[in-house]
């Protein structure tokens, strides 16, 4: 398909002009007109980019991609060689940040909850990026800490009682720690998000919302991987999805 056929359907999709976002949504870097095959990842990392390269990518579509606000717009340093190098074999980079966070049925949010089994119920806080919900049926903190190691083959971070009782939850991938007391406000047992900061504890501990950080990357693979298998299956056009591997 040709490049700007495939910009648009995305864009569109993932309904980008309603989020205020600290990055530019769609294509950021131009390549090659004709689109046969795409690799998805969660980071334009170089490591992505050469496993691209090896894979005979004419695009790559990730959630963390360029151009982030605040950061020094020369095209200096690791910047440039990851740009070099995308423009040098002719590969277009598409990026989604918080339209892949929230989209209904691709999103990192949607896919996280699928695979934990959580049942969506609603959406709060600041653009919706906050997901509410329960569990199937009520759980000790531990367990559930232990099923998210299982799906995620990430050892969370849990802030709580081992045996406090889960039943109503919130959720929102990624580095989404400052949320914590969007989700106390909404009375629900745990939060879960992929990162934590020092300041997070001590709200869990006070309020008695437990705390789980399941880790960034970890959480954010999902939603990328659905919206390629989606493309492969909609066009004619070819989808891997490479996980370059991050802790954090």
């Amino acid at each position: 398909m040709h490049r700007n056929e495939l910009e648009n359907y995305l864009n569109q999709l993932l309904e980008i002009s309603r989020f205020q976002d600290y990055c530019p949504n769609g294509l950021q870097v131009e390549g090659r007109d004709k689109i046969g095959k795409i690799v998805t990842g969660v980071t334009a990392s170089l490591a992505l980019l050469k496993a691209a390269i090896e894979q005979g990518a004419d695009a790559v579509l990730v959630h963390h991609g360029y151009f982030w606000r605040g950061e020094d717009a020369r095209i200096t340093g690791m910047k440039a060689r990851r740009i070099e190098l995308l423009m040098a074999h002719k590969i277009n980079l598409f990026a989604y940040h918080l339209p892949l966070d929230c989209h209904l049925e691709f999103g990192n949010n949607t896919q996280l909850g699928k695979r934990l089994e959580f049942i969506e119920t609603d959406r709060f806080g600041e653009q919706n990026l906050i997901v509410g919900g329960k569990l199937n049926m009520p759980v000790p903190l531990h367990v559930l800490g232990e099923k998210i190691s299982q799906v995620l083959a990430r050892e969370p971070l849990v802030i709580g009682g081992a045996e406090q009782i889960i039943r109503q939850i919130a959720w929102c991938t990624g580095g989404a720690q400052g949320f914590i007391d969007a989700a106390i406000t909404q009375g629900v047992d745990a939060y879960l998000t992929g990162e934590i900061s020092e300041q997070t504890v001590h709200a869990a501990r006070e309020s008695g919302v437990a705390f789980i950080a399941a880790g960034h990357h970890a959480t954010e693979r999902y939603g990328v991987q659905s919206l390629g298998e989606h493309l492969a299956s909609t066009f004619s056009i070819e989808h891997q999805f490479i996980d370059v591997d991050n802790p954090v």
